[in-house]
């Protein structure tokens, strides 16, 4: 395939095959922010389920900012690496007092908002405001290696971003990077992921029995109750790993003890 080729292809599968998100009709930059926080490190099946319920609950920016970390916690819970929700409501708050409650669009001030990292803010960019930015995502860098690195292994994204500035459609950048990434999924059933043969390939720890396993199992009594003794949140999770979890927890400001009690801090 020649580089002129992939977007209409894109475009010729996508209006056949585009997936149906939640946060994709209509886009609110409110939605793209917290459906891109939380497709971060979790599978979109998955987010779809908790998108839905989480806007729901927090329909509004506002709404999220002034959001109880208990029910923050509450709605959260599936989804995992529950950091990225706090760091969320943080977002939420800095967007308030710094941008007076407008999310912004650059990728300077998207990047600095908390647990927005330079690919998060370049996908919030694209899909909030279908700006022409230009970066790479796991789907991006399939398709790619796919149909222009063929034959070659640890292939570096810097090889890859002059071809994604030359292949994007400028005029639709939202449109462009939602068809390549839904491309992507379907390649990636089809072929062995053709990601491996990045530089920045890397397998995701096993997640069963695992301390983010427990992790999240200590945050899930946590949420049930307003506060826990150390013996009760042993009986429930059941795992000698507990008192290091809590421990983690209450020095990431997580979690406060009085005594042998443990509650949520005023996070």
């Amino acid at each position: 395939m020649k580089i002129s080729e992939l977007t209409p292809f894109l475009y010729a599968f996508y209006d056949k095959q585009a997936r149906v998100l939640p946060w994709r009709s209509n886009p609110s930059p409110y939605g793209v922010l917290v459906s891109e926080i939380m497709l971060q490190q979790t599978q979109v099946p998955r987010v779809i389920e908790k998108y839905t319920e989480f806007i729901r609950a927090f329909p509004t920016l506002k709404d999220l900012a002034q959001a109880p970390t208990v029910q923050l916690l509450q709605i959260w819970s599936g989804l995992g690496y529950n950091r990225r929700a706090l760091n969320l409501r943080k977002a939420a708050r800095e967007i308030i007092t710094l941008h007076q409650g407008t999310i912004p669009d650059t990728l300077k001030a998207l990047d600095a908002l908390p647990g927005i990292g330079p690919a998060t803010a370049a996908s919030i960019s694209a899909f909030a405001f279908n700006k022409p930015v230009i970066f790479i995502e796991t789907n991006v860098r399939s398709v790619f290696i796919h149909f222009f690195f063929k034959g070659k292994e640890e292939v570096h994204d810097k090889e890859i971003l002059p071809l994604v500035e030359q292949a994007l459609d400028k005029t639709n950048a939202r449109k462009w990077y939602s068809a390549i990434m839904d491309y992507g999924t379907v390649l990636k059933k089809q072929v062995i992921n053709p990601s491996r043969k990045s530089t920045q390939y890397t397998k995701q720890s096993k997640f069963e029995g695992s301390e983010r396993q427990v992790r999240g199992k200590v945050l899930k009594v946590l949420t049930l109750e307003k506060s826990i003794s150390l013996q009760k949140i042993k009986e429930k999770v059941k795992d000698i790993r507990v008192e290091k979890i809590l421990a983690q927890l209450m020095e990431e400001g997580f979690l406060a003890k009085k005594e042998e009690t443990f509650y949520f801090a005023n996070l």
